[in-house]
């Protein structure tokens, strides 16, 4: 059988139902007809080619409408028509790739309905809106001279190979296709940055560019890896507190839109991951989509719950894809711009090249029209009969006066200067001549200096880009650091969770069963039975623990905050110990023992602790003959925090009747120290910037903002702050805050010192004047400021002066307007070095204890 599959259905045998099975190779087909058609996706439509950024349907419809440019508007509808004379496919397509060309605001001047990439709204048909070639496109994409030309598809048209770009297009407009067998997406990079990186390039200097998208929001491009396979950025919304029940969606996601971004918010709404109110889309030119929250939600968790549940964030993985000398290839971003600048350089060089050709000519032409005039040398051919006679008279008479030129005579020039009509001959003007030369040849100075610096020529080529188009083309997307947002802790807790201690079920769908807590679907739970086994397992409608179930709560992963407290028999006829422990990692729904997993191990007494607490129990022993103490307390703060799996200390030889808690306990935990990481603006404890200090439970952090509210709130690691924070750390109620303002009514600079009587109230501690605003602000028991005047009319200056504001003025309440600090005119307020204050010395951190060393001996405590 032949190695090509025949598909002429008249040369194909009759089926044969009786014929044995025969294999038909396709390999030839494969090879021809696949990979034909695989070059021809790659090549003709999905991936741009390096040399001007543009896909084949992007350059012919460029190429078009500058046949069609004549400065005024055109139907889209008309260009599309022109356009298929040299693209081979539909009108639909190419109206769709103008579209895409119009709303990344770079090439083209649009005008009517264009669609909006903020909500999703597609562009109005091709017959109602217009479009022109911006001045933009004009002066870097075009140059019939610098072109390259091709035959168009049917052989009618020449259409441009490439457009000669001098702009590293691809990089700003970014690109995106799917071929066969591999795709590109290229992410916009900023307009400014990019002819900023390209001068650097020419400076031989380094430079890095990142992804900026007109929808703005912010992005994380730690692991961009440079545009390359692999690499991946996040990139999320815009969301503002503007109030404790609303939120203000006001910039998107890239690839999102305003339509798919509500979608996913109530989705998640309805899957019981967030819990929102209601949700408006006022979006027009600008996004405004309003989450308005139900009471009793934190903003600061939905916040974070709108990134982990919604199109709120997107990751987007970027591949650098482009065509070099018809093959793909894949580069990275930075040389993507080297190769772009290079080329705009040569490109440059060859526009250099060609108007020194040109002025060169006009010179030539005008040096021989000079001499053909003034010499009267027209005159020579007075008595030929012949155009060859012509000819060689006006050549003879030239020759004598050519030396100075810089190339041969040839006819074409002779020709030429049979041309010049008398009129001409008649007012020529010898002065105006040799100025026009003059011209001519300080042109061709200028030119040849232009080659040869051409770098400093192609950086001020990129700087005049700037300068002229750079206007309005800023930054939108904002780069920071995100931090990582654990799904379970922002959670909203949509369900309820059950348990049948006895049977030893727990579970959301036991409704007739024991009420737990709240919780949600990606929720681990804890179980300790009185057999001391303990098992962590995923939220379900019903679960089997194990029997006798006495403790049941939500499980968090690497928590050494929640402290476990044990009294337990260790098997039918063993001892009695205690023990505590924490639970940082597990293996989901396997079975642990507190003991010794000996049979009959029993537990006595059970607490579960969240902030590490230790109580004080009672213990009754059974009466047995000749025991003369039957009960005592045990203070669990006396036992060190140990493993799980370790066995405990002894607490008696005898048997246990009962243990009663005598007393709750406090925590005997370490402070837990708190930074504050600048970049993502989140608290952590993982050491990253700034130490606040080391926080109690009932510890509050101090937040002063430039507005001038003022708050105390209780540090937790999913609080978000705003970026106009001017004071952070650790709240002592017994230091007073001084601060200087501008009272806006008045006009004049007021001091005032007080201390936050209300912890959990926000307070405004300014004027409520729109013009009121803070200067300077002091958290120290004497804070001093030093004054610079202004130099008023007719006077000197008034020399510095320093202020004690604890001697200025005494404590007040919040609410006080201060006193006014002066009434000369103030150029500059600094807050300088304090005093010294006792109270501070009083106040001095006392060094923090280490945690009790483990003891490895199971000693007794009691007998």
């Amino acid at each position: 059988m032949s190695d090509d599959l025949d598909l002429n259905p008249e040369s194909q045998e009759p089926f044969d139902p009786t014929a044995k099975d025969e294999s038909v190779k396709v390999t030839g087909m494969f090879q021809e007809w696949f990979l034909d058609y695989a070059s021809y996706v790659i090549l003709e439509r999905a991936v741009p080619a390096i040399e001007d950024g543009f896909k084949p349907v992007h350059r012919r419809i460029l190429h078009s409408m500058k046949d069609l440019d004549d400065g005024r508007y055109t139907k889209v509808a008309n260009i599309v028509g022109h356009t298929m004379q040299y693209h081979p496919h539909g009108d639909a397509s190419i109206g769709d790739a103008i579209v895409q060309i119009g709303q990344k605001d770079i090439l083209i001047d649009t005008q009517g309905n264009w669609g909006n990439i903020l909500t999703g709204d597609r562009a109005a048909a091709s017959r109602y809106i217009e479009a022109r070639l911006s001045k933009f496109a004009l002066e870097v994409v075009f140059n019939p001279k610098t072109t390259e030309w091709q035959i168009s598809y049917d052989g009618r048209k020449q259409e441009p190979v490439n457009l000669p770009v001098k702009f590293p297009m691809v990089l700003a407009q970014g690109a995106e296709g799917i071929a066969v067998g591999l795709s590109t997406k290229i992410l916009p990079h900023n307009f400014i940055e990019l002819i900023d990186a390209s001068i650097k390039h020419l400076e031989g200097k380094r430079f890095t560019i990142f992804p900026d998208f007109a929808t703005g929001g912010i992005a994380d491009v730690s692991n961009y890896n440079d545009g390359l396979r692999g690499g991946k950025i996040r990139v999320r919304a815009t969301i503002e507190v503007k109030d404790k029940n609303l939120l203000v969606i006001n910039e998107i996601p890239y690839s999102t839109n305003t339509s798919t971004l509500i979608d996913s918010i109530l989705k998640a709404n309805d899957k019981g991951k967030i819990k929102i109110k209601k949700i408006e889309d006022n979006t027009s030119s600008d996004v405004e989509i309003l989450v308005h929250l139900p009471n009793n939600i934190s903003p600061d968790k939905t916040i974070d719950a709108l990134f982990a549940f919604t199109n709120c964030e997107v990751s987007i993985s970027p591949l650098s894809c482009v065509i070099i000398d018809d093959k793909p290839h894949f580069l990275g971003m930075s040389e993507l711009l080297r190769m772009s600048t290079e080329n705009t350089v040569e490109l440059l060089k060859t526009e250099l090249e060609i108007k020194l050709g040109e002025l060169e000519e006009q010179w030539h032409f005008a040096s021989l029209e000079k001499i053909f005039i003034e010499k009267r040398i027209y005159r020579d051919i007075e008595e030929e009969e012949t155009w060859d006679g012509v000819i060689d008279a006006i050549d003879r008479g030239l020759q004598p006066h050519i030396k100075h030129l810089k190339r041969d005579i040839t006819r074409d020039d002779i020709s030429r200067l049979t041309e010049i009509r008398i009129k001409r001959i008649s007012k020529f003007d010898l002065d105006k001549a040799d100025q026009k030369i003059e011209a001519l040849e300080a042109d061709i100075e200028a030119v040849k200096q232009d080659l040869d610096h051409l770098i400093d020529y192609s950086i001020n080529y990129f700087k005049m880009l700037k300068e002229k188009y750079g206007k309005g083309k800023e930054r939108k997307t904002r780069i920071q650091l995100f931090e990582d947002i654990e799904a379970s802790k922002v959670v909203i807790r949509n369900t309820k969770l059950y348990v049948n201690r006895i049977e030893g079920f727990i579970g959301t769908s036991m409704k007739k069963d024991e009420y737990v807590t709240d919780c949600s679907d990606i929720d681990d739970i804890i179980c300790f039975t009185e057999d001391g086994t303990m098992m962590v397992s995923k939220v379900e409608g019903k679960t089997f623990i194990g029997k006798n179930i006495l403790y049941v709560g939500i499980f968090k992963k690497k928590d050494k905050r929640t402290i476990y407290n044990l009294i337990y028999k260790d098997g039918k006829a063993g001892f009695s110990h205690m023990k505590r422990f924490a639970v940082t990692s597990i293996t989901r729904d396997k079975a642990y023992s507190m003991g010794n997993d000996k049979p009959g191990t029993k537990v006595l007494y059970f607490s579960c602790n969240p902030n590490g607490e230790a109580e004080l129990v009672t213990v009754f022993l059974r009466q047995k003959k000749g025991l003369k103490r039957l009960k005592f307390d045990i203070d669990f703060s006396d036992l060190a925090i140990k493993g799980r799996n370790v066995k405990g200390n002894l607490v008696s030889k005898m048997p246990i009747k009962s243990v009663d808690l005598k007393e709750e306990g406090v925590s005997t935990l370490k402070p837990r120290k708190i930074w504050f990481d600048e970049a993502v603006r989140r608290l952590n404890v993982d050491e990253r910037g700034e130490l606040l200090g080391a926080f109690k439970g009932e510890d509050r952090l101090l937040i002063i903002r430039q507005n001038g509210i003022a708050k105390t709130i209780i540090p937790e690691l999913t609080t978000r702050f705003e970026n106009d924070i001017i004071v952070m750390e650790k709240w002592n109620s017994k230091k007073p805050i001084s601060l200087v303002y501008w009272e806006g009514e008045k006009e004049k600079y007021y001091v005032k010192r007080f201390q936050i009587d209300n912890a959990d109230k926000e307070e405004l501690i300014i004027t409520e004047h729109p013009n009121s605003q803070l200067e300077v602000v002091s958290t120290d028991y004497i804070p001093r400021i030093e004054i610079e005047f202004k130099k008023t009319r007719g006077k000197d200056r008034r020399s510095n002066e320093v202020v004690n504001l604890e001697d200025f003025i005494s404590i007040k309440g919040i609410k006080a307007q201060g006193n006014q600090l002066t009434s000369d005119l103030i150029k500059q307020i600094d807050l300088i070095e304090p005093l010294p204050s006792d109270k501070e010395s009083e106040e001095a951190i006392v060094p923090e204890t280490e945690d009790k060393k483990e003891d490895n001996q199971q000693s007794s405590l009691f007998d």
